[in-house]
C-alpha cells in the first residue's frame, strides 16, 4: 500500500479508537500516520489532545510545538498552548499565551461552542491578568509617580498600558508627508500653547458669528468629505458628498475665502492669534465643522505631520466624543485642544442635536523657523515640478 493511502486510513483508525475510549490506541495509530507525513498539522493537534487525555502534558507540548512548526500561527494549537499552561498551574505564562492565542482568533461567529467558551475564558484570563500585573506596576512606581506632573503621570500610564499591551501604539500615519523626527503625541498640552487662553476667550464672538452664518448661509456649508465616485472611498463612503458632515471654509488652497472671512471678522481675529502654518496651496486651514445627529467621523489620519489642529466646542449638544489615538475624550463648550491628527482619531455625535466646532492648524511647535520655511519651500518646489502649480509662482 502506498503512502498517500496509508494516512487516510490510519487516520480513521484514530478517530476510531478516539470514539471508543481506546487513547492509546488513538496515540499508536496517529504515531503511525505521523511517520507517514509529519508535515500534517491536524494530526499533531490530533496527538496533542490525546495525549493531553492520557495525562501525558509533556508529550502533548512536544506534539504542539510540531504543530507550530507546521504553522506558527494556527489557532488551534496555541489555545491548547494556553489551555495546558493553565491546567498545570502556570497562570502568567498561560495568560501570555492566550493573549497570543486570541490575537490569530477567527471571529466568534466562526467559532464552535466549546471553542468559543475557551475563548471567552483567555480573555477572561488574560484581562485578570492585566489588571493585576498593571496594579503591581503602578505600585511599584507610585512613589516616581508622585513627583511628576500631571502630564508626565498621563505619559507614564499610556505607557503602562502599551506595556500591558491593554492598549495599542498609535504612530504618525500621514497621507502625503511625513517629517522626520517630531513625537508622535495625540493631545498636547495646553501649556505648550500660551494663546490657547486668549483664544477660548473668543468663543462667545465666534458662537454669535457662527449662529448668523447658519441661519443666513446654510448653502455655503459643503460635504467635508467630497471624493468622485471612482475613486476608492474605503471608511469615507458613507460620509462622501453627505450632508451629516459639513463644513464652512475660510481658505480654500491656502488662500482666505474673502467672502466669508468678512462674515466672520471676529472669528478671523481669534484665529490671527494661531501661527498657523503657511505652506503653499495647503496651509492655512480653517473652518466652522458641522457634524449631524447620531453621526460618526470614522477613524482616519491627516495629511501632514508639520502641523497640528485645533478644535474649539461652538455648539455642543453633549453626547460627543473624540478619540485621538487610544484616548477618547468629550468636549467641553469653548475649551480648545490640539492634537495631532496624523495619529488616527475618530470623532462620535450621539446625541439628537447637531454638533459644531471650529477647526484650525497651526505648525508643530517641535519645528525650528528655519525647517517651517524649508518644508514650505521643498513643497511649492514639489508642486511647480509636477505642474501644479507654475514653476513662476514658487
Amino acid at each position: 500500500m502506498s503512502t498517500t493511502a496509508q494516512s487516510p486510513a490510519t487516520n480513521e483508525a484514530a478517530v476510531r479508537a478516539i470514539a471508543a475510549g481506546d487513547f492509546a490506541g488513538a496515540e499508536a495509530a496517529l504515531l503511525q500516520a505521523l511517520a507517514q507525513d509529519r508535515g500534517n498539522l491536524a494530526t499533531w493537534l490530533n496527538l496533542a489532545a490525546v495525549r493531553r487525555q492520557r495525562q501525558d502534558v509533556d508529550g502533548a507540548f512536544d506534539a504542539l510545538r510540531e504543530a507550530l512548526a507546521v504553522d506558527a500561527r494556527d489557532f488551534r494549537a496555541l489555545l491548547m498552548s494556553a489551555t495546558l499552561l493553565e491546567q498545570i498551574g502556570h497562570a502568567k505564562p498561560a495568560a501570555s499565551a492566550y493573549g497570543i492565542a486570541l490575537a490569530n482568533a477567527p471571529p466568534d461567529s466562526m467559532l464552535d461552542p466549546p471553542t468559543l467558551k475557551a475563548v471567552r475564558h483567555g480573555r477572561e484570563m488574560q484581562a485578570k491578568f492585566a489588571r493585576d500585573m498593571g496594579d503591581y506596576l503602578r505600585a511599584a512606581s507610585a512613589e516616581v509617580a508622585s513627583q511628576c506632573t500631571p502630564a508626565e503621570r498621563r505619559r507614564l500610564e499610556h505607557f503602562i498600558g502599551i506595556t500591558l499591551r491593554v492598549q495599542p501604539r498609535y504612530p504618525q500615519l500621514p497621507l502625503e508627508y511625513y517629517f522626520p523626527g517630531l513625537p508622535p503625541i495625540g493631545f498636547h498640552e495646553r501649556e505648550d500653547f500660551p494663546w490657547l487662553a486668549e483664544f477660548e476667550a473668543a468663543t462667545p464672538a465666534i458662537q454669535a458669528e457662527l449662529r448668523t452664518i447658519l441661519a443666513e448661509d446654510a448653502a455655503e456649508f459643503s460635504p467635508y468629505i467630497h471624493y468622485p465616485d471612482h475613486l476608492p472611498l474605503d471608511q469615507w463612503r458613507g460620509l462622501n458628498n453627505s450632508p451629516s458632515w459639513t463644513a464652512f471654509h475660510f481658505y480654500e488652497q491656502g488662500k482666505p475665502i474673502e467672502a466669508h472671512c468678512r462674515r466672520a471678522p471676529r472669528t478671523m481675529e481669534a484665529i490671527g492669534l494661531l501661527p498657523q502654518a503657511q505652506v503653499p496651496l495647503r496651509s492655512p486651514t480653517a473652518l466652522f465643522s458641522v457634524l449631524k445627529p447620531h453621526t460618526h467621523i470614522p477613524p482616519h489620519t491627516g495629511v501632514a505631520n508639520f502641523r497640528l489642529l485645533v478644535h474649539l466646542p461652538l455648539i455642543l449638544p453633549g453626547q460627543c466624543r473624540f478619540r485621538v489615538g487610544s484616548e477618547t475624550r468629550e468636549w467641553r463648550l469653548g475649551e480648545a485642544w490640539v492634537f495631532d491628527d496624523t495619529i488616527e482619531h475618530e470623532a462620535w455625535n450621539d446625541s439628537d442635536e447637531t454638533r459644531v466646532i471650529l477647526i484650525c492648524d497651526l505648525w508643530n511647535p517641535y519645528l525650528s523657523v528655519e525647517e517651517r520655511q524649508a518644508i514650505a519651500q521643498v513643497i511649492a518646489a514639489t508642486d511647480a515640478y509636477n505642474g501644479t502649480v507654475p514653476s513662476a509662482s514658487v
